[in-house]
């Protein structure tokens, strides 16, 4: 990046602190502080270790600073300042999730469009809010555009702001499935038999919620696929599954179309086959439903996360803070592009041209000089994808 795009940028990160107010975490003064500027070079220098009475002001210090990134830290400490984590003496920490559409297995790099990237980002966000809503109840949660490609969730709870990184281990472990083990999911229960001298056991899949429901859910998806089958389309889709053979096949055809209400009740081992087969869901479930968080930034009780209301450096779009009832309409390429940007053309030489979804409109954009929108123009140089034409 030329310096005069640098200075471009500086100067209207500025103007947009000027007129936009930025409203700090809670325990703001606990917590540590660190920002990029916009320096000369490929690499990118963090400024940290700094406290807000450091900073002073945090307006203030936007617009004299007009840093390129800002980021406060998920941790509070008695000492945010000081120059290593020891002395800082950590006392608490936020429980932070990264959601990043890079990340995404469902996500193809150099396919998926920016907009298609961060829509396949938004459905893993539901999916992660589903398990912190849901499975944890956590009740004083953030949601966070980051501004790049992706979502950050804050969870304050007070109990959870004392946990070691090894207790977040376990929480990530959870929404990821990693480790999930159908057999913890059973329910056994010794019921007496009608007419029968010896109680037997029942076990029964439990679904009222967890990963339980997510995996009843996916087999019953199935049975009723099944059932609306033809018997020889049926019998044949049961057999695609290794280790189910003919018999197999037929038996638990059987129970699916004579016990439908028990399998909807979750009684999954009313048979060994139908068991065995609802056993397989469960590897569907982790597959579909899990929530991809990038796991070292929930387990790094340290951490340094975009503050919400900053503008992202490398997009040069808006950290937007969201209410839980304005995810679902919120779309980043137009809700997170900033006022201060809008309005107006300015000239630039796109160096790495394309297609660019933003604001509500495509551009199709040649290499070269020309005028953009600046919000389009700021976009390109803030990726590396223009520089700011000489007057």
């Amino acid at each position: 990046m030329e310096e005069r795009t640098r200075a471009y940028l500086r100067g209207r990160f500025r103007d947009h602190y000027r007129r936009t107010e930025i409203t700090p975490p809670p325990a703001a003064n606990e917590r540590e502080w660190g920002y990029i500027p916009w320096t000369e070079g490929p690499d990118t220098t963090m400024v940290r270790h700094r406290s807000l009475l450091e900073l002073g002001n945090l307006s203030e210090f936007l617009v004299r600073k007009r840093p390129r990134h800002v980021y406060f830290s998920a941790g509070r400490f008695r000492d945010p300042g000081a120059g290593s984590m020891n002395e800082k003496d950590w006392q608490s920490a936020d429980l932070v999730f990264d959601l990043d559409a890079d990340h995404l297995p469902t996500v193809t790099l150099g396919e998926d469009s920016y907009a298609e990237m961060l829509s396949k980002c938004k459905d893993a966000l539901f999916r992660l809010l589903d398990f912190l809503e849901d499975d944890f109840a956590f009740e004083d949660t953030e949601i966070v555009f980051s501004g790049g490609r992706g979502y950050h969730v804050h969870v304050r709870d007070e109990n959870v702001l004392d946990l070691e990184r090894e207790h977040r281990r376990e929480i990530v472990d959870y929404v990821r499935g990693i480790g999930l083990e159908f057999e913890e999911l059973i329910e056994t229960e010794t019921v007496a038999g009608l007419g029968r001298k010896t109680p037997t056991e029942r076990r029964t899949l439990r679904v009222e919620g967890g990963w339980g429901r997510r995996i009843h859910r996916h087999f019953m998806e199935f049975v009723d696929e099944l059932l609306a089958m033809e018997e020889s389309a049926a019998l044949e889709r049961l057999q695609e599954f290794d280790g189910i053979g003919e018999g197999k096949a037929k038996a638990t055809l059987n129970a699916a179309r004579n016990n439908r209400e028990g399998l909807e009740a979750g009684n999954v081992t009313v048979h060994t086959a139908v068991a065995q087969l609802a056993e397989r869901f469960a590897e569907t479930a982790v597959e579909r439903d899990n929530a991809p968080i990038d796991e070292p930034v929930t387990t790094d009780t340290n951490r340094l996360i975009r503050l919400p209301g900053s503008l992202h450096g490398g997009s040069g779009l808006e950290t937007v803070r969201l209410e839980r009832d304005e995810l679902e309409d919120f779309d980043p390429l137009v809700d997170a592009v900033p006022d201060t940007f809008r309005g107006q053309e300015i000239a630039v030489d796109v160096t790495d041209g394309g297609e660019v979804e933003l604001g509500g409109d495509s551009f199709t954009i040649s290499d070269g000089d020309q005028s953009l929108p600046e919000y389009v123009a700021v976009f390109l140089m803030t990726r590396g994808r223009a520089e700011k034409e000489k007057e």
